[in-house]
């Protein structure tokens, strides 16, 4: 595969999951996920979170760069987790281009708001498991997997590096 189409297998994933969790390591080194959105319509390898300067993950952020975030869609059985680099920056041009009524609610000064910065994750690599059975085969074969001492096949699982 090349790059892209890593990328465009990643997207079609987490596109449309409302809501990640970001996880960051805390300054005493413990780990903290909080609930995230990830506004983008597209998806090259960065993945971009409006949040506030002053707010716990930018400043766990400023302390170490290793974030991690998981898309989980119990819908349709995926979950996808990826792990990166995060910096946090102030880009106008792509504040604008990500802004909604959504996270006005959340910087009311809207553009202006001298705390506004935005996340930026560099993913390097992803994991996800689809699982593409239906709940009724997924029950079977747990049950099938109790009586015979065998793990159950249930869809796909693939790690890749970006």
């Amino acid at each position: 595969m090349t790059t892209n189409d890593l990328y465009a297998d990643v997207w079609k994933r987490i596109k449309d999951i409302r809501y990640a969790m970001l996880t960051t390591i805390d300054s005493d080194g413990t780990l903290t996920s909080r609930p995230m959105t990830t506004p983008q319509k597209e998806f090259s390898g960065s993945l971009w979170i409006f949040t506030s300067r002053s707010s716990p993950p930018a400043m766990a952020i400023e302390a170490s760069s290793n974030v991690g975030l998981q898309y989980t869609d119990h819908s349709s059985d995926t979950y996808v987790s990826l792990s990166g680099d995060a910096s946090l920056e102030h880009d106008r041009a792509r504040m604008e281009a990500l802004w909604s009524p959504m996270v006005k609610a959340w910087f009311p000064q809207g553009l202006d708001d001298p705390e506004l910065v935005m996340i930026r994750i560099d993913v390097h690599k992803a994991e996800y498991w689809d699982v593409t059975e239906s709940k009724p085969v997924q029950l079977f074969k747990m049950a099938k997997a109790a009586v015979t001492g065998q793990p159950p096949s249930m869809g796909e699982h693939k790690t890749v590096s970006m």
